[in-house]
């Protein structure tokens, strides 16, 4: 390890992250920050990013898959007004910060992943930090995960072209999803609320947050 990586002080750097980017951009519940105060999010990066784990943008876990910046995150997450009671889907999970968080806010978290040797590794991690009430599953990001439906709230880490009907038809009456809807240059966080077979939607930032994969809208024919 460099001299750098071990001068890193994690402990510093989540307050720090809690400080000064989280509480100015109107992160204010309690829970939500003790839980990213105390994950060690260093531990979700590959070892080269550990020393830049904190910092306010996003970061390429893995081919093409990235860690929502902490702000994004957090304010997506704070949103869904998650109860402890909550059974959560988390799509397209990654390396598994973000399930690691919800689970400190939820009753059961869902981590869905379609690259099985990562989810494999996720399962791994989250085990060793004795998160016994998440379950990582392999599976398409954009149909879901029908088994362990309805889910009183999902969380979707990264931009989506639209949010796929199949996700939506998966919350519980009442359920709230969060997405980052990106349909042309900026992406809006958006918020999706159902009422019996009735979707309500609403965006509550702008995002520039990168495509999750698989999550384009279908296109139709050019003549």
């Amino acid at each position: 390890m460099s001299a750098v990586a071990t001068m890193f002080d994690p402990v510093a750097a989540r307050r720090q992250m809690v400080d000064a980017q989280l509480r100015p951009n109107r992160v204010l519940d309690g829970a939500l920050l003790r839980a990213m105060a105390e994950i060690p999010r260093e531990a979700f990066v590959p070892e080269r990013l550990v020393t830049v784990a904190y910092v306010d943008e996003d970061l390429e876990v893995a081919r093409g898959r990235y860690l929502l910046e902490p702000r994004v995150f957090a304010r997506l997450v704070q949103d869904l007004a998650i109860a402890p009671s909550h059974r959560v889907l988390d799509v397209g999970c990654g390396t598994g910060y973000s399930t690691a968080v919800l689970a400190r806010l939820a009753s059961r978290v869902i981590g869905l992943e379609v690259d099985g040797d990562l989810a494999t590794r996720t399962s791994r991690l989250l085990a060793r930090l004795d998160l016994a009430n998440t379950f990582i599953s392999v599976g398409s990001l954009a149909a879901g995960e029908r088994a362990n439906a309805p889910y009183d709230r999902i969380m979707v880490e990264g931009a989506v072209e639209q949010v796929p009907d199949a996700l939506k038809q998966q919350l519980a009456d009442g359920g709230r999803l969060a997405a980052v809807v990106r349909a042309g240059g900026v992406g809006k966080a958006t918020i999706v609320e159902r009422h019996g077979e009735a979707f309500g939607v609403r965006e509550v930032f702008d995002a520039a947050t990168p495509l999750l994969p698989g999550m384009t809208k279908p296109r139709g024919f050019v003549f």
